[in-house]
């Protein structure tokens, strides 16, 4: 049986219109290379040859240096948006007709608005409170999980959501037998890129009410000794945050707060300690980051 044959064929079965959408495809020399040309004809394709030495740049869009060729490309054609995948296709990220990186968590409710249904959307502990409550507004149900496919997976299908995101770049959806594709996550994206263009939005004016709301640190990552220590003295630090709205320990502690929020939590994969804030105001971020960030590495 031709699988990839198959897989290409339900794919373009639910493909949007594209319309006069133009866009660059950034394939990172991985497994997207096997079917871009099929699936986003007309695309100006980056490192669409299959090689597992990833020559162009790193396969994982989240390090900043790998997107410097899809932000050129978008820049000087003057493109509406750009893709890039990482080495296996199960990740999409965007960057903005700017070049400019568009944070997965904040497509969470650009992915759900894509099939324009109301009901429950996963999402992990470390999404933008700007996205949820975008989620909200369009009355879908926000369902926080950990982070990972191990846990987004079995979640998806015991709350019976229809779709769902994390912050890493996964998007994972019912109709694909409830697992994540990068692939159908970027279709479902681009197909209201080129909805807001015929609107004659860009894609940045799009994403402003979602990604404006609060200032985000992004996930920052440190290598510490004795993790617990660390998580206490970081949630010290940020009973001077204000009252506690509430709390979730379902993936390390995310404490939400009138304006905004922390996570911090054990990387499931990796020896690190992961810390995200979220504030309304981008100075509050600043200096409650720096105090976050202190008591990590205090001694």
């Amino acid at each position: 049986m031709d699988f990839l044959e198959r897989y290409v064929g339900w794919m373009k079965d639910r493909a949007p219109d594209l319309g006069d959408l133009r866009y660059a495809v950034d394939c990172s020399n991985g497994m997207a290379s096997l079917l871009a040309r099929e699936m986003f004809p007309g695309a100006e394709l980056l490192n669409a040859a299959p090689d597992g030495r990833f020559p162009a740049h790193s396969p994982n869009p989240l390090d900043p240096a790998a997107r410097g060729q899809i932000s050129a490309a978008v820049r000087d054609g003057g493109l509406d948006c750009g893709v890039i995948f990482d080495g296996d296709a199960d990740r999409a990220m965007f960057v903005d007709e700017r070049g400019e990186f568009v944070q997965p968590d904040f497509l969470i409710p650009v992915v759900a608005r894509s099939f324009g249904e109301k009901g429950k959307v996963i999402h992990d502990v470390r999404t933008s409170r700007g996205a949820i409550e975008t989620l909200r507004e369009d009355g879908c149900e926000p369902v926080m999980v950990p982070v990972g496919h191990a846990f987004a997976k079995p979640a998806l299908r015991e709350t019976g959501a229809f779709c769902g995101g994390e912050l890493a770049g996964h998007y994972y959806f019912r109709d694909f037998h409830g697992c994540d594709s990068g692939v159908f996550a970027a279709m479902r994206i681009l197909g209201e890129i080129a909805a807001a263009k015929r609107r004659g939005e860009t894609f940045s004016r799009m994403m402003s009410p979602i990604c404006s709301r609060y200032a985000n640190s992004g996930e920052m990552n440190f290598k510490v000794g004795d993790k617990d220590a660390a998580i206490g003295r970081v949630l010290e630090a940020a009973k001077g945050f204000g009252p506690e709205i509430s709390r979730s320990e379902i993936d390390g502690i995310r404490v939400e707060f009138p304006d905004g929020w922390i996570n911090v939590r054990k990387s499931n994969t990796e020896p690190y300690l992961r810390l995200i804030a979220e504030f309304r105001e981008s100075g509050t971020l600043a200096w409650r980051t720096a105090i976050l960030e202190a008591a990590v590495n205090a001694r």
